[in-house]
């Protein structure tokens, strides 16, 4: 028995994940919640948790995360539903350029929105100076929750878009037929029969709008100023003070886990209350419009869009002005190029080598993963793909600060280094990788594996030789949404990064806080392109077999 377990490949596959993942995501994370019961001294206490629900300030941190994430989660909502049931059953000759431009969008990062409106309409933003200048009106401040609300709904309400499109596209459309017939009007079967049976992939959308919102660190960092939300005070809880608030930033990270949870939950338990199966035989037919609506709805989707793209077009449009210290300047160049490329170099290479080295690890861990998963499954590697996706729910910020304090203690002394970043790109995204490995295997029959086991080819050679080669366009195609998410990845990089190991999130975000916005245009434009080119090489992989969301 023993030397059967021994010399079992997948066994031992299983036993290194399952090691893999206690160490990276277990440990770490009960670490933060061992510190959030504890104090200074080690002794079992409440009293971080009693300090945050006794005062006002930090309850009303928590009532502005809510508020912001939750308004934000209504207006991606009211946005997305109705451009994805437009662009699914409108003959809009423009659908693939929509497609396109949504997922652009999609891929930049939110700071990056955050520092293009403050450009467009900061202080010394330039509609806010144009407008004062010619009529004496100034501009309402970009600054503050609103602000916020409107970088986080133009950058994620494409999650709900995406989503519902896709299950718009594969309705079956008897059902509407039938609805119809009974004379039900097109407003009254919209929203009984057509929403309803969607309202599943509407709730994904609207989860993922909810969680990226509670966690994301660098827009409110930018916009917020003294509106504070849980993932800005989980940072300045922890690095203002360098370890003396762990305790304290450790119980507010349990308290931002435990809030996700339960919204998870809470949705599980309504969609699994409800029956929402059907069997789509049938596609919904599309809507010829009459021309001027056609127009009507076109213009309104690209002014959507335009809002959308506009930082990402502001960044990169502004990286080629003039820049003298802290103002831009007369006239175009490359000035701000030449000041990254000659100072900074060195957080343009710790991004591709350590997000490089990170999608490695991905995909040797998510392909492996994948198989056992589909293949070999066992309650633990059903408890192995809900442990592996925890992470893509967590905020990172929390994940940072649990690989901190776990690695930074006998007999791990990892802070600091660029390995604990590469473990945190790791761990943080190598959910893309698993889901678009998982998604092609189910679509493989197992046949060849098992007549290559059955001819004498060991399990392992065959996985390398036959199970690979067949789902490398899954795997590559996760790979590649996992790069474009860890060159782009803020929230746990500005808490794990040292003056060796900056990343050009971790730089455009400092160049932002002090007013150097050429240099950092520069470095977001690096980022853009980079997303756009990986967009690129992920569509002609993928051939549209995987999904973006």
């Amino acid at each position: 028995m023993l030397g059967k377990i021994e010399f079992n490949f997948w066994t031992v596959v299983k036993i290194v994940i399952f090691l893999f993942i206690i160490l990276t995501i277990i440990y770490p994370l009960s670490i933060v919640f061992i510190r959030s019961v504890t104090d200074p001294n080690g002794n079992i206490t409440m009293a971080n948790f009693g300090k945050f629900f006794s005062i006002p300030y930090y309850i009303r941190v928590l009532e502005n995360s809510i508020f912001v994430s939750g308004v934000t989660t209504i207006f991606s909502i009211l946005i997305g539903v109705p451009m994805a049931y437009m662009v699914t059953r409108f003959d809009l000759k423009t659908k693939r350029l929509i497609n396109i431009i949504v997922i652009l969008s999609l891929m930049s990062p939110p700071f990056i929105g955050a520092y293009a409106w403050i450009l467009l309409f900061g202080r010394s933003g330039f509609f806010t100076t144009t407008l004062l200048s010619l009529t004496g009106i100034r501009f309402p401040t970009i600054y503050g929750e609103w602000g916020i609300i409107s970088v986080f709904t133009l950058k994620m309400f494409p999650y709900v878009f995406l989503f519902t499109s896709g299950a718009l596209s594969s309705i079956d459309s008897s059902l509407e037929e039938v609805a119809e017939n009974l004379g039900s009007t097109p407003l009254r079967r919209l929203l009984t029969v057509t929403f309803p049976v969607v309202l599943p992939s509407i709730f994904a959308g609207a989860i993922l709008v909810f969680m990226s919102s509670i966690s994301d660190f660098g827009t409110p960092m930018l916009l917020g100023q003294n509106y504070k939300v849980l993932a800005t005070l989980v940072y300045e809880q922890y690095m203002s003070e360098m370890g003396t608030s762990a305790n304290f930033a450790s119980a507010v990270s349990m308290i931002i886990v435990l809030f996700c949870a339960l919204i998870l939950v809470g949705q599980k338990s309504y969609l699994n209350s409800r029956n929402f199966a059907m069997t789509a035989m049938r596609p919904p037919a599309i809507v010829h419009l009459a021309p001027l609506k056609r127009i009507a709805v076109g213009l309104f989707m690209f002014f959507i869009l335009l809002l959308a793209m506009l930082p990402q077009i502001v960044v990169i449009v502004t990286s080629f002005k003039n820049f003298d210290g802290m103002v831009f300047g007369e006239g175009w160049g490359i000035v701000s190029y030449v000041t990254i490329f000659t100072r900074m170099m060195r957080s343009i290479k710790n991004t591709y080598i350590y997000s490089f080295i990170a999608m490695l690890f991905m995909v040797v861990i998510g392909s492996l993963t994948a198989f056992v998963i589909v293949r070999k499954r066992s309650p633990l590697t059903g408890l192995m793909d809900i442990m592996l996706m925890f992470p893509y729910v967590i905020p990172g910020a929390v994940m940072a600060l649990g690989l901190i304090i776990g690695f930074n203690r006998p007999p791990f002394f990892l802070a600091g280094t660029a390995f604990i970043m590469i473990l945190s790109y790791t761990v943080r995204k190598i959910p893309y990788t698993v889901r678009s490995g998982v998604g092609f295997l189910y679509q493989m029959e197992p046949n060849v594996e098992e007549a290559s086991i059955n001819l004498g080819v060991p399990p392992g050679i065959t996985f390398i030789k036959i199970t690979v080669p067949i789902m490398l366009p899954g795997i590559i195609s996760g790979a590649i949404l996992s790069w474009i998410e860890t060159i782009n990845e803020l929230s746990s990089s500005v808490m794990l990064y040292t003056g060796r190991t900056m990343t050009l999130a971790v730089s455009v975000y400092n160049e932002v806080a002090r007013n150097s916005f050429g240099t950092a245009a520069a470095m977001g434009t690096i980022l853009t392109v980079t997303a756009i080119v990986l967009l690129i090489l992920f569509t002609k992989v993928s051939k549209g077999k995987v999904s973006i969301v």
